[in-house]
């Protein structure tokens, strides 16, 4: 990105955080001065205005998911970077994540570190890491409204009864019967997250796989499994609520047992954004505090 040229970045995120009032004046001052035409929704726009009484000087409202932007900022946690690559899907817009929560592992920029990122990127001092994205459909039709997933796809129970059973099939071929209270199937973006919590392992976002673990096996013997991501995966339910859950990304739909799942790599990439001092091993370093032990 040249400072010269207009650039237009979409924001996204918590805005209304008392604890990031200091830096969205900085940040209005600083799009000021680098002649930036900022994205974004009407509630952001709103809360600014009755926030500051003041806006970024060129603004355009974010209506629908029609929209076009040479960066896209996340704002918050790993929770609002996952809704920011939803909104942003295959646009091929970059995604900056900054940091609000306390763990994150797509939002690894700190919040005192906005203006500094920004100054880096429009210097073309970053890279640019291609993230692989899961789709979900299912064999008899039915439609999703939102079929795609950047860290995950879950099946679970929906209630607290007994414990679920999952077929699971690759290319056609049986994997196992799953006897446990869900089934999860990662990314390797999405190994960090609720996959790891499961005992999954952790995998380089450049690794082409996929991560099936299991929640809460009912067999001590099953582990979780790495596959190509040029597999399909299909997935058959069986409950006695006659029911379970999918949660893609967290987006969460309730399915009867009947529904037959497939999953498979989708036909586009999340490209997400780093400036360079921001590696995949550093981030693990720091937010699992690897090297923290003083015996090392």
């Amino acid at each position: 990105m040249e400072s010269k040229e207009t650039k237009r970045i979409a924001l996204f995120g918590n805005l209304h955080r008392t604890e990031m009032e200091n830096e969205l004046l900085e940040l209005v001052q600083f799009f000021h001065q680098m002649n930036v035409v900022v994205l974004l929704d009407e509630y952001l726009q709103l809360y600014l205005d009755e926030k500051f009484h003041k806006s970024f000087d060129r603004v355009e409202l974010i209506t629908d998911d029609n929209f076009s932007a040479d960066l896209a900022l996340s704002i918050g946690g790993d929770g609002t970077f996952l809704n920011t690559a939803a909104r942003v899907g295959k646009k091929d817009i970059p995604i900056l994540g900054i940091n609000t929560g306390r763990l994150g592992f797509l939002a690894d920029v700190a919040k005192d570190e906005i203006i500094p990122a920004l100054q880096a990127i429009f210097k073309h001092e970053y890279t640019i890491e291609k993230r692989s994205v899961l789709k979900l459909q299912t064999l008899d039709g039915s439609r999703l409204d939102s079929p795609y997933a950047l860290n995950d796809i879950a099946i679970s129970k929906q209630d607290s009864s007994s414990m679920i059973i999952v077929k699971a099939y690759a290319n056609g071929e049986l994997i196992n019967i799953y006897q446990a209270d869900g089934l999860i199937i990662s990314t390797p973006t999405g190994s960090t997250a609720y996959s790891m919590s499961a005992g999954g392992p952790i995998v380089v976002p450049q690794a082409r796989s996929f991560v099936i673990s299991p929640v809460a096996s009912h067999s001590l013997n099953v582990r979780p499994l790495i596959v190509p991501d040029d597999w399909e995966i299909d997935l058959q339910v069986i409950s006695r609520s006659n029911s379970y859950l999918v949660s893609i990304d967290g987006r969460s739909k309730i399915l009867d047992h009947s529904t037959r799942l497939r999953l498979k790599k989708a036909d586009y990439s999340i490209q997400v954004l780093k400036p360079l001092n921001h590696t995949f091993f550093e981030t693990l370093r720091n937010k699992l505090l690897w090297g923290a032990d003083v015996r090392n």
